[in-house]
């Protein structure tokens, strides 16, 4: 890549892992290279894959959405689950379907969904233990540990295998299941799923800039909050996640970041998720998937779901929205869930 002119950033997510310890060199090379990709996609100076065509209606939000008229408070539930108190939402009968948030999420962020999979589905949307609703567990946080947990979390309400959609952090957390509990899993959904991108880093630099974080939190917090309340800087404060938050509903902002604020749990995982690879276990996953990516993805950016792609093989098909963020189940949720009832239904 030339530091002034475009990079393909579909070459990124290729990239063949670096065998052992990356040295010092490595490791800052590496840095700067996805930093730059980084800087190119904010900048649009990236060369980004084509998008995949809307088989159907495709509207950025939804300004009549079901889940408003719905008494959320009759469809909450607690469990203990290996000594941690889970907080989670269920409705409907029939198939399980676990939806499983990201980092800096809640239950919440599958609101677009839980109603009309619930007519044909028992779907079941909780909060990770430390996020929402569910306070900090015994054990340490990690994806393995999470992975452990939400194996345990199904056991206990007497579900035996399931499908599994997980956004970000839980959609690493899915694959995790998908490749150490295979028999559990029936059908996998990765929507802008974390594990790729920073599968060859190093866990102290992660580590300090968690602390970092951590820092700021109480100041980015209360930016978020304000860009809730006022139109005027949404933008600012939430385009890192959506590709347009201006069009999306001020109460699905809400309902979706509050919940997640100060979440105890957000550093410890933001940690482990960096240097944990899974990518040459990738292959092992036999279980059809879905992979779901917004083309804008800045968190995520787009070539991880071209990585996981390749690696998962002829088992998985991928989608690309265009003019999407991190999170198309809430950017995009009439076309999204057009395609996952679509996938279920296979």
């Amino acid at each position: 890549m030339d530091a002034f002119g475009s990079v393909d950033v579909r070459s990124i997510g290729a990239m063949p892992a670096t065998q052992g310890t990356p040295t010092g060199r490595e490791e800052l090379r590496r840095i700067v290279s996805d930093t730059r990709a980084a800087v190119a996609l904010a900048t649009g100076r990236a060369s980004l894959p084509d998008p995949t065509p809307a088989d159907g209606p495709d509207p950025y939000g939804n300004p009549d959405p079901e889940w408003l008229g719905i008494d959320w408070a009759a469809h909450r539930r607690e469990v203990d689950v290996v000594g941690a108190r889970v907080n989670y939402v269920e409705m409907g009968e029939g198939p399980p379907v676990v939806f499983v948030h990201g980092l800096s999420g809640a239950w919440q962020n599958w609101l677009e969904q839980i109603p009309g999979f619930a007519r044909d589905h028992r779907v079941i949307a909780l909060d990770l233990p430390g996020f929402g609703s569910s306070p900090m567990p015994p054990w340490d946080i990690s994806v393995q540990g999470y992975g452990s947990f939400l194996r345990d979390f199904c056991e206990k309400l007497g579900i035996d295998h399931a499908a599994i959609v997980g956004n970000s952090l839980g959609g690493f957390i899915a694959t995790e299941v998908a490749i150490a509990e295979a028999n559990r899993v029936d059908k996998l959904v990765l929507v802008s799923a974390a594990g790729i991108t920073w599968a060859r880093a190093r866990r102290e630099p992660a580590a300090m800039l968690a602390r970092m974080a951590r820092a700021t939190t109480p100041l980015a917090f209360r930016f978020q909050l304000s860009g809730i309340r006022r139109p005027r800087i949404r933008q600012a404060a939430f385009q890192g996640v959506f590709h347009d938050p201006n069009t999306l509903r001020r109460e699905l902002l809400w309902e979706s970041f509050v919940p997640a604020l100060e979440a105890p749990a957000f550093y410890d995982s933001m940690t482990s998720l960096v240097g944990y690879d899974i990518r040459h276990r990738l292959e092992e996953i036999e279980d059809p998937t879905l992979i779901v990516w917004g083309r804008n993805d800045r968190v995520v950016p787009v070539p991880a779901a071209l990585s996981y792609k390749r690696r998962i093989g002829d088992n998985a098909e991928l989608h690309i929205f265009d003019q999407t963020g991190h999170v198309p189940q809430m950017e995009r949720p009439v076309r999204f869930n057009r395609l996952l009832s679509g996938f279920l239904a296979s």
